[in-house]
């Protein structure tokens, strides 16, 4: 066999051996497993009871009002803060107003007992404390704080889920020993909004 032919043999079997090779690396065991996997959201449903908190006729300057109604966590996850907004319009029966109804209608306390058990005279243990309506509207009271906490007597700030606080309000037409018939026969529509608000988030 002369110099070429060994030649060409030998890069023929070059290439038989690498195409061998190269073939062989489809040639192996394998194995798959799949992962299916879910991400939830929970959901934050407060309710109030009764929606309507007072409704009352005939109030004179001198007059308060005592109401309890309930904050309760129907949602999946835990509540860290219960956020009150407040609004209000008032009708002027006889367009003779030159002040702000607002501003003769006080919240003497919101008290929320779960939270803090000092009572409802203190302001130190109150959501709200001799504020009036019209400067309510300025603030976002948290109705579910716990302002000053004492271990194995008082829960801790926020609404667990299913849990329910139980709050009591006194509004009060503040008598100011001055002429208030502009008010006489005038009415205030009140609104509160009392927005719940989740917690800061945890490892899971």
């Amino acid at each position: 066999m002369n110099l070429k032919k060994k030649l060409a043999m030998g890069i023929a079997t070059g290439a038989l051996a690498v195409s061998m090779i190269g073939g062989g690396t489809y040639a192996y065991f394998s194995d798959t497993e799949t992962s299916t996997n879910t991400f939830a959201a929970g959901t934050l449903d407060l309710s109030l009871n009764p929606t309507e908190i007072i409704n009352v006729d005939n109030i004179k300057p001198g007059d308060w009002m005592t109401r309890i109604f309930d904050l309760k966590n129907d949602g999946t996850l835990d509540i860290a803060n219960v956020l009150l907004e407040t609004k209000y319009a008032v009708t002027d029966a006889k367009g003779d107003n030159v002040e702000d109804f607002g501003k003769h209608i006080r919240v003497n306390f919101m008290w929320n007992p779960d939270k803090d058990i000092s009572g409802p005279w203190t302001e130190a243990g109150n959501v709200i404390y001799k504020t009036t309506l019209a400067d309510l509207q300025g603030m976002t009271p948290d109705a579910v704080a716990n302002k000053i906490f004492i271990p194995w007597f008082e829960e801790q700030g926020g609404l667990k889920t299913g849990d329910t606080d139980t709050l009591a309000v006194q509004f009060e037409f503040v008598e100011n020993d001055a002429d208030q018939n502009q008010f006489q026969g005038d009415s205030l529509e009140l609104t509160w909004n009392f927005e719940a608000k989740q917690g800061d988030g945890v490892a899971k």
